[in-house]
C-alpha cells in the first residue's frame, strides 16, 4: 500500500499524532478531536469531513529557544496537508520539556 493509501485508512487524529511525533520527537503528545463541539456550525454542516477541530498539547525538545509563534508555525507547517484537506481549526499548547516540568 502506498503512503497515500495508508493515510486514507488512518483517522486524521492518528495522522496528526504520527506526523508531529516523528518530526518533533515529542515527549508528550495529546491530540483531542473536539469536532463534536462544532457540529452545529453552518460551515461544519456543509462539510462531509467529521474530523475538523483538534486540541493539541505537545512537549518537544525541538521547541527549545523558539518563540511561541515559531513553535505554532512549526506545527502548522507540519500539518499543512491536513489544513488543506479538511482540518478547520487547531488549538495548540507547545512547550519545551523544561517548561512542562516547571509547570508541575
Amino acid at each position: 500500500m502506498s503512503l497515500r493509501g495508508a493515510n486514507a485508512v488512518l483517522s486524521r487524529a492518528n495522522r496528526i499524532k504520527a506526523t508531529l511525533q516523528t518530526a518533533l520527537e515529542a515527549t508528550v503528545l495529546e491530540v483531542d478531536d473536539v469536532s463534536y463541539q462544532h457540529a452545529g456550525h453552518a460551515a461544519m454542516k456543509e462539510s462531509s469531513d467529521k474530523e475538523t477541530h483538534f486540541n493539541v498539547k505537545i512537549v518537544s525538545p525541538k521547541f527549545e529557544g523558539e518563540s511561541l509563534v515559531k513553535r505554532h508555525r512549526m506545527v502548522y507547517d507540519l500539518l499543512a496537508h491536513e489544513l488543506q484537506s479538511g482540518l478547520h481549526a487547531l488549538s495548540i499548547v507547545a512547550k519545551t520539556p523544561h517548561e512542562a516540568n516547571s509547570s508541575k
